[in-house]
């Protein structure tokens, strides 16, 4: 897990030193241990390091194999590496090192673009060979290692955070307009290729690009699992179906496992995190760290479950640390969080998931995490409805988007508005295309190909990386992934949702901490926006800069000031805090 960076330049010119070095800066904190970088011609490449695979310095980076031509800088983890390297033995292949890198260069010059379908794991790379000039680009299949693009007439920078681009200078930084109304309609979601700046694009997830010495290049989607019922697993019993799932989770788990240093649990208490320990715990981990947060309660509205992380602690005998957040804490840890965000993200786990891991980081370097797995098995509010739906953008859009684009038309200011409702037509792309067999399988895969990529995933890595701490998320595992879209629906969504996953977890954790109302991240002071918190948001928005700026209509923003718990979306976020994190944001970086 680490920070990459550099800069690709096609018109005779060479890439600065200068610049990739503020860019390196700017990605310090993703690795902390080492710093590391390559020029070869129009060709630069950095990287800052965080050391969990081969802590030698053989597995350094930017890593360059002499006897191949490559050059790779990396940022992730290859799971199955230990495997691969020894099929690459057999092909005939010699290691100088004992990590993932170098698999990677052995795994593009075995198999070419066919290496990232062998991969199972989180990873952005950008590999270069010698000999053609050519440049290679990857993203893993759900984007949980960032890769950011800042692509001008004769050249092409990259960075596993957007900051560390707008740092090297030189970058387009107005407002784009389409991911402005993906923003304030799709819940913060912003999809490939847009970010919030016009300079500044993402290579999707699960694709793979490749760039020739004059700048031409290509892509390619090289994942796409059908949501769609496989015949010859039609017959399948309830029984059935929990233990297929059983059996490739305790491999997800055990995948993620592989490591130089210890590996602990984020543990929330929910089901997803409880199921995680439950299984380290039944393959015979000993002395496993588990953490937790929890906040001051806000209007009656609790802000910890501590009462079930302690339960499963102390049925798993886990080394558990429970970190609780006094408000004073809260509102001084916010700078720090809108800093760690490569993106605007409006989700108030933010917060709790910066200070967590600000304090686990303290402890260990690499920690699991339960994410994804209400994606992946069905266990928000809005699936069931869906069930018998006979228009799925109209009921998918009333639930989760934030506003309508008739609202959005009165609240933004009308030169930022665009004329297209474009965030329900990208919806709906995704929603209405072949490949899912029913409303609640298009729901699924749009939420876990499209939404868990730029909110939940990434919101885990910004926060995490923002304190060199490594997250791997077992709920993602592709073949777990692949499994679970081919369950029909009704198994999904009975129990109240994750039926199939709650089933699993019964042969492992607790009753209590499954059979009990969903939980979420609490952290009810951001929710109600009161306080100094009010304070904060108005002063953002009523600055100078806010002003020239010019995003949001003046009436509407009064409205929200008189009573910010009266404008709560329909997924219960606060409409000022949506807005002020916006601001917030863009004034942190200097935008």
């Amino acid at each position: 897990m680490c920070g990459i960076c550099g800069e690709l330049k096609f018109d005779g010119s060479q890439p600065s030193p200068v610049v990739l070095s503020k860019m390196m800066d700017c990605l310090a904190p993703r690795g902390p241990d080492s710093a590391g970088v390559a020029i070869h011609g129009p060709a630069a490449f950095g990287h800052r390091r965080l050391k969990i695979i081969d802590l030698s310095e053989k597995a350094r980076q930017p890593m360059e194999d002499p006897e191949l031509g490559l050059t790779i800088a990396f940022n992730g983890c290859i799971y199955n590496y230990p495997e691969l390297r020894a099929e690459l033995e057999d092909k005939g292949y010699k290691f100088f090192s004992t990590g993932d890198t170098e698999v990677i260069l052995k795994a593009w010059h075995a198999w070419g673009e066919e290496c990232v379908e062998h991969f199972h794991g989180m990873f952005a790379f950008v590999l270069r060979e010698r000999d053609t000039g050519r440049v290679v680009m990857a993203r893993d299949r759900f984007g949980i290692k960032p890769l950011y693009l800042a692509e001008t007439p004769g050249r092409i920078a990259f960075a596993s955070s957007l900051p560390a681009l707008v740092a090297r200078g030189d970058v387009d930084t107005s407002i784009d307009r389409i991911a402005l109304h993906h923003y304030m309609t799709f819940h913060a979601v912003v999809p490939p290729p847009h970010t919030i700046l016009n300079g500044v694009r993402k290579l999707p997830p699960a694709t793979i690009r490749v760039i020739e010495a004059d700048g031409r290049s290509r892509q390619r989607v090289y994942w796409d699992p059908p949501f769609a019922r496989d015949p010859s697993l039609t017959s399948l019993s309830a029984d059935e179906w929990r233990d297929r799932v059983l059996e490739a989770l305790r491999l997800a788990v055990k995948r993620r496992m592989v490591a130089d240093v210890p590996v602990g649990v984020l543990l929330s208490g929910g089901v997803d995190s409880s199921l995680i320990v439950g299984l380290l715990a039944e393959a015979g981990q000993k002395g496993l760290m588990t953490f937790s947060v929890g906040f001051e309660e806000a209007h009656g509205e609790k802000g910890d479950e501590f009462a079930y992380s302690d339960l499963i602690a102390e049925r798993f005998g886990t080394d558990h640390h429970k970190i609780f957040v006094p408000s004073d804490d809260l509102m001084g840890a916010l700078p720090g969080t809108f800093a760690a965000m490569s993106e605007p993200m409006v989700s108030y786990d933010n917060v709790g998931f910066y200070l967590l891991s600000k304090e686990v980081s303290k402890h260990i370097k690499v920690v699991q995490s339960g994410q994804g797995a209400d994606e992946v098995f069905g266990g928000y509010h809005w699936y069931p409805p869906l069930m018998s739906s006979n228009d799925v953008v109209g009921d998918y859009a009333r639930v989760f988007f934030d506003r309508s684009h008739e609202q959005l038309a009165e609240q933004l200011a009308p030169e930022w508005m665009e004329e297209a409702d474009v965030s329900r037509a990208l919806v709906a792309g995704h929603l209405t295309r072949a490949g899912a067999d029913t409303p609640v399988d298009a729901a699924l895969r749009l939420d876990s190909t499209v939404m868990l990529v730029d909110d939940p995933v990434k919101r885990v890595d910004n926060m995490t990386m923002a304190w060199g701490l490594e997250a791997r998320v077992p709920f993602l595992d592709h073949e777990l992934v692949e499994l679970a879209a081919r369950i029909p629906p009704e198994e999904k969504l009975k129990h109240g949702g994750k039926g199939v996953l709650k089933d699993v977890a019964r042969q492992v954790v607790p009753s209590e901490v499954i059979d009990r109302r969903k939980g979420y991240f609490p952290v009810p002071q951001l929710k109600y926006v009161d306080g100094p918190y009010l304070d904060m948001v108005r002063d953002a928005l009523s600055s100078q800069s806010a002003r020239d700026r010019g995003l949001f209509r003046q009436d509407y923003l009064d409205r929200l000031y008189a009573s910010p718990a009266d404008h709560i979306t329909p997924l219960r976020g606060s409409e000022l805090w949506q807005v002020g994190l916006l601001e917030l944001w863009l004034q942190t970086h200097g935008i």
